[in-house]
């Protein structure tokens, strides 16, 4: 499976998301189906990360349609989902998302230089411990951000972040991957889940939010078909046409 059709299927399970207010007047079973995008974005961003040939030009792009995108969020969010808080859109989380593993590996990599080219036990071990604290600091600053993400009320918030940071850090490690990503999606609906007397709705969220890890385990490393901003321009655009149907 390719970028492209991972990417087909996260705008097409958006929409039916997005559109099930719309048409279904409330929460109803095209929000579980659109419970498969984000995951897929999330995966994107690990991806566009390790591939893109201008980290400035990506972090650029999406800071410009977070702001670009806000309005339309912000007016589809208020009508359908009767919002007054004000939250931002799904664009600064996956911003985020990147900068916490940009952030990661430039501090495991200042640690990683600091080690000493020896063949000496001690000197390697030292080597370790080093690589390690710069891994355990990238992990926390991770979680800041993360948690900055919760402040500033980005959709998806927290969770969101630590999706990101997951596929990324398990990228090459599929079975661990899965297990980490499951364990998330459990966590997201737990509270809420044994709060409602075990309603089983939360369980199914749960269990749809999960569902994207078999097209993403399935993706074969390949772009496919480029649609470079095909996203991003259909991110707000499908916002405003939902908002004034």
């Amino acid at each position: 499976m390719t970028s492209f059709v991972l990417k087909i299927i996260a705008l097409i399970t958006m929409f039916i998301d997005h559109s099930g207010y719309v048409f279904m007047g409330g929460f109803s079973f095209f929000n579980y189906i659109g419970r498969i995008a984000f995951p897929i974005f999330a995966f994107q961003i690990s991806e566009g990360y390790k591939h893109t040939k201008n980290l400035k030009k990506y972090f650029l792009r999406l800071g410009l349609f977070a702001l670009i995108s806000q309005v339309p969020f912000s007016l589809f969010s208020h009508k359908y989902l009767s919002g007054n808080v004000l939250t931002l859109n799904v664009f600064f989380t996956l911003y985020l998302g990147l900068l916490s593993i940009y952030l990661y590996d430039y501090i495991v990599g200042l640690f990683k230089h600091k080690t000493i080219e020896t063949n000496d036990s001690i000197a390697t071990k030292s080597n370790t411990v080093l690589t390690n604290i710069g891994r355990i600091i990238g992990i926390f600053i991770m979680i800041l951000i993360a948690y900055i993400a919760k402040l500033i009320n980005a959709d998806y918030g927290f969770w969101g972040v630590l999706v990101v940071f997951v596929f990324y850090i398990f990228n090459s490690k599929k079975l661990l991957m899965t297990i980490a990503f499951f364990i998330l999606c459990m966590a997201k609906y737990a509270i809420q889940y044994i709060n409602s007397n075990f309603y089983f709705a939360y369980l199914i969220l749960a269990l749809c939010t999960f569902l994207p890890i078999i097209f993403i385990t399935a993706y074969n490393g390949k772009q496919g078909s480029k649609i470079k901003y095909l996203l991003y321009i259909f991110y707000p655009l499908h916002l405003l046409i939902l908002y004034f149907l």
